[in-house]
């Protein structure tokens, strides 16, 4: 809620004067300002400047598997040798897996 602090503040004395009436409209204008806004539909509008990464390539290059490395086929990651835990069946588990 945005405040004017340039306005003059109302003292105590003026606070206990306010009327009934006034009251009740003050606090129906402050539940009338609570509007139920769906925050999917709210982001959904929202756009970052620099997000629209559609005219971009990516460039990655990509390299076979050296002779140190293996293949877990629990992850299906590539790892580091120092990484093999065990061999189930004949198929290498990394750490991470076996644990």
């Amino acid at each position: 809620m945005a405040t004017d602090y340039d306005t003059p503040r109302k003292t105590d004395d003026d606070v206990n004067e306010d009327s009934i009436e006034e009251l009740k409209a003050r606090r129906n204008d402050k539940t009338a300002s609570n509007v139920d806004v769906d925050e999917f539909e709210q982001a959904e509008g929202l756009e970052l400047p620099g997000a629209d990464l559609s005219n971009e390539e990516l460039s990655v290059r990509v390299l076979p598997r050296q002779n140190d490395e293996f293949t877990c086929m629990s992850c299906f990651l590539v790892h580091h040798r120092s990484q093999l835990a065990e061999e189930k069946n004949g198929q290498p588990i990394c750490r991470d897996c076996a644990a």
